[in-house]
């Protein structure tokens, strides 16, 4: 041990004492390390500038004192904020009696009117940073006063200013704060640009959040690009305006559910919500006007209180299966629109990504809970659809989870049927299942295999029709069961072909009308439960023969009377006795004729099961034909009956 203290050490490049401690004062730190306040300095950092000065404008309208707001991008990239509040104190501060109240905010980290002090009751701005981080990061800052009939500017750069604050003389039909800055290149790089898209957008959200603003946006034609020039937003009707400007036509499962609560404490909460058809929703959340695009206590309140609304309907209406849904499946495809105003919110970090206040999640559920029961009881044939599509998720969710759980054991291992005679290769590539009808034609089968690649799954009789069983059922049922867990490849959403464990599912039927009938099942199965698999072209039918025919040491095999005709006039011409033999099915043909005739691939014929190339009115024939209407599906026997051919039909 002591040659390891004792061993020479190499020399440090710089004595560690007291000189090698810096202290950053001012704006310094902000400079030096830009990711501790916004970040980073991509593109996201960059366009939270203009959010910080924009919402200090916003809490200026949230608190009563501003009625509109002006946001701008000047040509040289500069951006422009301005309002008719009640503009930045311009008198010395108490602190610092040589300093304006605006030159301590603009210069100080931690400094501001939102600490409690009684100045905003609710506000985005919370730690005094904001303002002074987009100062310490610009080249250039201009900030203009209107205050008392009077009109003051100040001039910055990269966080000090660049002369005392002006006072330029009397206004009268102006007060309020401008904010004009322009982002620091040697931060953000020479060529950082602020988007006057993503401007424009972040204003229009502005306006959606607080009825009671309307903000005026203005561009330079240079960098507009496709966003138009001029443009006002105000909207009185709020979140309810927002969610249908960002559904505009998609049709929806209900009518929209929005409204607005106090919170106890003075805060407030704003929804609006909606389920559209098509599955795909979003959730956008807001505390005092600042995106949460993270979520937190807020986002847990509104989903606490739709899933204990929702299983209470559910409950009322005497749906049992209402209990099983959750959280996730109500708002997998919810569009969600939620904005709170409270007082003293708690983020994580600066960009306040997340709300962390955990009161917040209790008052949120207690505010909207009433308000959605009485919603939902009000709308109770929309409110009965949603019901049964959210019960729908929820089954689903619970089969992708079974088969993710199963799916986390190596294919070849995985929990596998008991009747599944499988193959020995462990690749997919070149092998085949033969989907069998009973356990006699599976013996068959499984001698006229070859064990290496060919796998064998007989089924007991005739499977579920699944068009026209419910969920639950079909997930109950033992065959189906079988033959998910012997192909491996998962149903519905989660059905994936790359995990299927066979290269060619062939189902091996009698060649009689049930053979046809349990054939016709599971097509019916595999376009139902798993059409990529169909689609990719996995799916074959067998045709094993109907006839043997020998005479004088020559045999044949028919596959149906007019086959077997055919060969009569052909193969067996001028024979006197031909020994005709019909197969009863599958299980009673001999393993080496079933091998010689259906499963060797050298000899055999298989149908590919394909989808129509234009698959309109597939799904509505499948319906018809397989579903739960029986007038439809004798409708289509009446129709078609003439074009069948009794002689053809066997009993």
């Amino acid at each position: 041990m002591a040659d390891l203290f004792d061993a020479p050490r190499a020399a440090a490049p710089q004595a560690y004492d007291a000189h090698a401690i810096e202290v950053l004062e001012g704006l310094e730190p902000v400079r030096r390390r830009p990711g501790m306040y916004i970040g980073g300095t991509d593109a996201r950092a960059l366009h939270h500038l203009a959010m910080e000065v924009l919402d200090n404008a916003m809490d200026e309208a949230v608190a009563g004192h501003a009625s509109w707001i002006s946001v701008g991008l000047e040509g040289d990239g500069s951006v422009v904020v301005a309002d008719n509040g009640r503009g930045i104190p311009v008198d010395p501060h108490p602190r610092f009696p040589d300093k304006s109240a605006l030159e301590v905010i603009l210069t100080t980290l931690h400094a501001g009117g939102k600490f409690g002090g009684g100045a905003y009751k609710t506000s985005g701005g919370l730690h005094g940073v904001g303002i002074s981080v987009v100062n310490a990061l610009s080249d250039r800052m201009v900030v203009e006063v209107a205050r008392d009939r009077q009109l003051y500017r100040q001039g910055f750069s990269r966080g000090d200013p660049t002369g005392p604050l002006e006072r330029l003389g009397a206004v009268q039909n102006r007060r309020g704060t401008l904010v004009r800055f322009h982002p620091d290149p040697d931060i953000f790089g020479p060529e950082a640009r602020i988007h006057a898209s993503t401007l424009h957008t972040m204003a229009r959200a502005k306006a959606y959040l607080f009825s009671g603003v309307e903000i005026r946006w203005a561009c330079d034609p240079a960098v507009a690009g496709d966003t138009p020039v001029q443009d006002t937003f105000h909207f009185p009707g709020g979140l309810a305006d927002f969610l249908a400007a960002e559904l505009q036509a998609r049709q929806a499962l209900t009518e929209p559910f929005s409204g607005t609560a106090d919170l106890p404490g003075g805060g407030r909460a704003e929804w609006a919500l909606v389920w559209p058809a098509d599955g795909q929703g979003f959730a956008h959340s807001y505390c005092n006007t600042i995106p949460t695009p993270q979520g937190g206590t807020h986002e847990a309140g509104l989903r606490a209180a739709l899933t204990r609304a929702i299983r209470g309907y559910g409950e009322m209406r005497g749906v049992k299966k209402a209990a099983s849904v959750t959280a996730e499946d109500i708002f997998a495809g919810c569009a969600a629109l939620l904005s709170v105003f409270i007082a003293e919110p708690q983020f994580q970090g600066q960009t306040k990504e997340r709300l962390a206040s955990a009161e917040v999640t209790r008052l949120v559920e207690g505010a909207v809970k009433d308000h959605a029961d009485h919603w939902l009881a009000g709308n109770m044939s929309s409110a009965d659809g949603l019901l049964e599509a959210l019960i729908a998720r929820a089954e689903e969710r619970a089969r992708r989870r079974a088969e993710r759980d199963s799916a986390k054991v190596p294919a070849r291992r995985a929990r596998l049927p008991g009747k599944l005679a499988d193959c020995s290769k462990a690749a997919a590539q070149g092998t085949e299942i033969f989907i069998v009808e009973g356990d006699s034609a599976g013996g068959s089968a499984k001698q006229a295999r070859n064990r290496q690649t060919q796998a064998i799954l007989p089924l007991r009789g005739k499977i579920l029709n699944v068009v026209s069983a419910a969920r639950d059922k079909i997930a109950a049922n033992a065959e189906i069961s079988a033959l998910v867990q012997a192909l491996g490849c998962g149903t519905g959403r989660a059905c994936d072909p790359a995990n299927l464990r066979y290269e060619r599912v062939i189902i091996m039927t009698d060649a009689d009308v049930d053979g046809a009938h349990i054939a016709a099942l599971l097509i019916t199965f595999f376009y139902d439960q798993m059409r990529p698999v169909l689609a990719a072209g996995h799916v074959y039918i067998a045709q094993p023969p109907l006839y043997r025919l020998a005479a004088g040491g020559v045999s044949a095999y028919a596959m149906d009377d007019a086959h077997r005709e055919a060969l009569m006039r052909s193969t067996f011409k001028g024979r006197s006795k031909v020994d005709v033999s019909r197969f009863k099915g599958l299980g009673e043909m001999p393993a080496a004729q079933l091998k010689e005739t259906t499963m060797n691939p050298s000899k055999r014929t298989l149908l590919r099961v394909t989808l129509p190339a234009v698959a309109e009115g597939t799904a509505a024939l499948v319906q018809r034909l397989m579903g739960r209407d029986a007038a439809g599906r004798f409708a289509f026997i009446t129709e078609n009956a003439a074009f069948v051919d009794d002689d053809a039909v066997d009993v």
